[in-house]
C-alpha cells in the first residue's frame, strides 16, 4: 500500500516573524489613528456684534468721547467640541476687550440652563482689542461717563450677551464629524515694551502661534482656532474695530473660504505690537499671522485624539490693601491717577466698612487626550506665565492663554511684580481694586494650574 508522507510545516524565520511584528504594528498604528480621526464632532458659528449706536470704547483711559463710526466689523464666534463620549466642550472668541465676571456669569449661567453646558466645558476668550465697545459700568468709573453713555453700555451689555449665548447655541446644533491637529508657527512683531520704558529690563517673548485645524471628512477646513502673545494696541482712534487680530481672522478666512478663524489671544500683557498708530500697520501685522498659520496648515500636524478633559477653579490672589491713613495721603499725591484712586478707594471704604482683600481668580485647563494641554488664564498676564507653564508641561504641546473669562486687570508674575511700573502693580490706579497683589501672586497661579493639569491627565 501507498502510504503518503506528511511533513510538519516549516517553522517561521526570524525574519519572517519580524515582517509579521511590523504588519501588526503598522495595522495597529493605522486602527489608531483611524480612530482618534473619526472620534470628534464639531460645530462652528459667528455673529457679528459691532455696535449699532455710538459707545463708549475700552482700552484707553485717553478717551474722551464715544465711538465715531467702524472701521471693521467685530465678531463672537463659538467652537463646540464633542469627543468621543459624547460630552461637548465649547470655545467661545471676541473682538472684544474683554468679559468682565458680571458679564461672563451671565453668559455661563444661561449656558449652564439653555444649553446644559457646565463651568469646566466653556471658555470665553477676548481679543483684547482696544477699540472695542465697553460692555459693562463700574459703580466707581474711571471714565467720565454721562448718564446717556451709561444706558448705552447696558443697551449692548444684554445684547451681547444675548448674541454670545445665541452663537454657543448655534455651535451646539451645528456638529459633524471632524479631525482635529494641532501644531506651531512662528512669528515676530510682539515687543516686551517693558524694555522699551527701561532699557536695563529684561524682553522676554513669546513668539509662537498655536494653531488647531478642525476638518471636515472631506478634508476640507471648518475652523482654525489661533493664538499669539501680542496686544490689540495698534489702533487707538474712536473707530469701533478689531486691530490686528480682527485683520488676522479675515486674512486666513481669505485664505480658506468658508472656514471661520478664531482668535485666542496669548500672555500678552507686557507685549505691544511695535511699531505702531496705523491701519497699515494692523493690516500688515494680520496678514503677518495668517501667513504664519497657513505654513502650518500646509505642513505636517499631529492628530489630536481624545477624550477632552476638563477642569476649572477659582482662587483667591491676595490684595496688599492700603490702609485708610495710607489713602488719605495719597488724596495730596502729584499724580492725578493715584489721587482718583485714592478717592475711588475712599469711596468704597466708606459704602462697605473695608476694602477687598483678594480677588477670585479663574484658572481653566482643557486636555485633549495626550496630545494638547491648553492652559486658560483670566486677566492680562504677563508673558513670563506662558513661558514657565509651557518649560513645565512641554514646549511642543502646551497652549497658554489669557484674556480668559474674567478680564479685570494686569497679572504680574513675581519678577513683574518686583521690578514694579504699569504691569507690576500701576495698572489697578485704573481699577477700583485697592492695590498691587502679595508677592505669592505667580505660585498661587501656578499651584492651580499643576492641581488643574494633574486632575485633567496632563503632564506631572
Amino acid at each position: 500500500m501507498h502510504t503518503t508522507k506528511h511533513h510538519d510545516s516549516p517553522r517561521p524565520t526570524g525574519q519572517v516573524r519580524l515582517c509579521t511584528l511590523v504588519l501588526l504594528l503598522i495595522a495597529c498604528w493605522a486602527t489608531s489613528a483611524a480612530s482618534a480621526e473619526h472620534s470628534w464632532q464639531a460645530g462652528v458659528a459667528h455673529i457679528d456684534i459691532t455696535p449699532t449706536e455710538s459707545i463708549w470704547m475700552s482700552g484707553y483711559a485717553s478717551r474722551k468721547k464715544p465711538s465715531a463710526g467702524v472701521r471693521h466689523p467685530i465678531q463672537a464666534k463659538a467652537l463646540a467640541l464633542e469627543d468621543q463620549t459624547g460630552t461637548v466642550s465649547v470655545l467661545v472668541t471676541a473682538d472684544l476687550g474683554g468679559f468682565r465676571k458680571e458679564v461672563a456669569d451671565r453668559i455661563v449661567a444661561r449656558a449652564v440652563k439653555e444649553h446644559k453646558l457646565p463651568r469646566d466645558k466653556l471658555v470665553l476668550n477676548a481679543s483684547h482689542t482696544h477699540s472695542g465697545p465697553i460692555t459693562r459700568v463700574r459703580k466707581h468709573p474711571s471714565y467720565s461717563l454721562a448718564p446717556g453713555h451709561i444706558e448705552v453700555i447696558n443697551r449692548y451689555q444684554m445684547w451681547l450677551i444675548d448674541h454670545v449665548v445665541g452663537v454657543i447655541g448655534a455651535a451646539m446644533a451645528n456638529r459633524q464629524p471632524v479631525t482635529l491637529s494641532y501644531e506651531q508657527g512662528l512669528a515676530g512683531f510682539a515687543v516686551n515694551r517693558r524694555r522699551t520704558r527701561r532699557r536695563e529690563y529684561p524682553s522676554p517673548t513669546d513668539h509662537d502661534v498655536p494653531v488647531l485645524a478642525v476638518r471636515k471628512a472631506d478634508n476640507s477646513l471648518l475652523a482654525v482656532a489661533f493664538g499669539y502673545a501680542c496686544h490689540a494696541t495698534v489702533l487707538g482712534d474712536y473707530q469701533i474695530n478689531g486691530d490686528w487680530p480682527g485683520y488676522a481672522q479675515s486674512a486666513v478666512e481669505d485664505r480658506n473660504p468658508g472656514a471661520v478663524a478664531m482668535f485666542v489671544n496669548g500672555c500678552s500683557a507686557d507685549q505691544n505690537p511695535l511699531p505702531r498708530r496705523t491701519v497699515e500697520l494692523a493690516m500688515r501685522y494680520g496678514d503677518t499671522l495668517a501667513i504664519a498659520i497657513d505654513l502650518v496648515l500646509k505642513g505636517k500636524m499631529r492628530v489630536l485624539s481624545g477624550p477632552l478633559r476638563t477642569a476649572y477653579e477659582t482662587v483667591p490672589l491676595a490684595f496688599r490693601v492700603p490702609s485708610k491713613s495710607q489713602l488719605d495721603t495719597r488724596l495730596g499725591d502729584s499724580s492725578r491717577r493715584r489721587r482718583e484712586h485714592a478717592q475711588r478707594m475712599l469711596a468704597i471704604l466708606e459704602e462697605n466698612g473695608k476694602l477687598v482683600d483678594s480677588y477670585p481668580y479663574p484658572v481653566q485647563v482643557w486636555q485633549f487626550g495626550d496630545g494638547l494641554t491648553f492652559i486658560a488664564l483670566a486677566g492680562e498676564v504677563v508673558v513670563d506665565y506662558s513661558l514657565r507653564f509651557k518649560g513645565a508641561y512641554g514646549w511642543h504641546d502646551t497652549w497658554v492663554s489669557g484674556y480668559n473669562n474674567d478680564v479685570f486687570g494686569y497679572v504680574p508674575s513675581l519678577r513683574v511684580l518686583k521690578e514694579g511700573g504699569y504691569e507690576g502693580g500701576d495698572a489697578m490706579l485704573f481699577t477700583s481694586l485697592p492695590g498691587p497683589f502679595r508677592a505669592g501672586v505667580e505660585e498661587t497661579i501656578a499651584e492651580t494650574v499643576d492641581e488643574l493639569v494633574e486632575r485633567t491627565g496632563g503632564k506631572e
